[in-house]
């Protein structure tokens, strides 16, 4: 399963199309410093209420931000949202389709508008209606995003429900993957719920496994081959999980 790529140009992304990822952490300044070395990345200008959560930047452009967890009780982890120009009308058909919205569309200032949302097996996902932000000004690189794969139990539901939803992005003329679905068991232990995995480019899977470990993450799966390269999943030094993917060819 797969979806279109928007032209990394300063225009919002199309409808369903992955164009955020945002990671909720208990200590951003650890953030900060855990993925600057891991990959490069600068921060910037605060944003938020208070001013802590914080943009980061790889050569000057944005590529996913680092926001505090405000409830203990809520995962360490990274998620990736989904471009729409309507943020309210995707979520109806979301409910419509037998996914569930959590945090309904909320205005955030001038740069757009959020929201989270579950799939009918529990995958938790955001959207993004692009305001000033239209997310991504980089990705497909290494130290930026370049694939989510969504690791589901039951395949068939889970691709009626994003085949419906994001029907264009999947099934147009100019789609090319950018997401894909793979089952949980193929990688991970088959009590692991239902999960969207955030995939960063890399030069050198096996190279940045070393940093990781020495910056205090964990590998969590060593070294495996895809369709679409060499990936890894490991855990930052708070918990939350990403995978790391040495794209085919480079």
């Amino acid at each position: 399963m797969a979806v279109s790529r928007a032209s990394d140009a300063t225009h919002a992304y199309s409808e369903g199309v992955p164009c955020w990822v945002d990671a909720q952490l208990p200590d951003v300044e650890a953030g900060r410093r855990f993925y600057g070395e891991l990959f490069g990345w600068t921060f910037g200008e605060g944003f938020g209420p208070h001013m802590e959560g914080v943009w980061a930047r790889h050569h000057g452009e944005p590529v996913a931000a680092l926001t505090p967890k405000r409830d203990g009780r809520m995962p360490t982890v990274w998620t990736v949202s989904f471009a729409t120009p309507d943020a309210a009308a995707l979520a109806a058909r979301i409910q419509a389709a037998g996914g569930q919205v959590i945090i309904a569309p909320t205005r955030l200032g001038p740069y757009g508008t959020t929201a989270l949302a579950t799939d009918p097996e529990g995958g938790v996902f955001g959207l993004w209606q692009a305001g000033t932000h239209p997310g991504f000004g980089k990705r497909h690189e290494p130290g930026t995003f370049c694939w989510a794969e969504l690791y589901a139990r039951d395949p068939e539901t889970v691709d009626r429900f994003y085949g419906a939803l994001f029907h264009e992005a999947l099934f147009g003329p100019d789609a090319s993957p950018d997401f894909g679905r793979a089952p949980v068991s193929g990688v991970f232990p088959a009590e692991m719920p239902p999960h969207f995995l955030v995939h960063f480019g890399v030069e050198d899977v096996e190279a940045v496994l070393g940093t990781v470990n020495r910056l205090g993450g964990r590998v969590r799966t060593a070294p495996f081959d895809t369709s679409y390269g060499r990936a890894a999943v490991v855990t930052d030094n708070q918990g939350a999980s990403f995978a790391v993917l040495q794209v085919r060819g480079r």
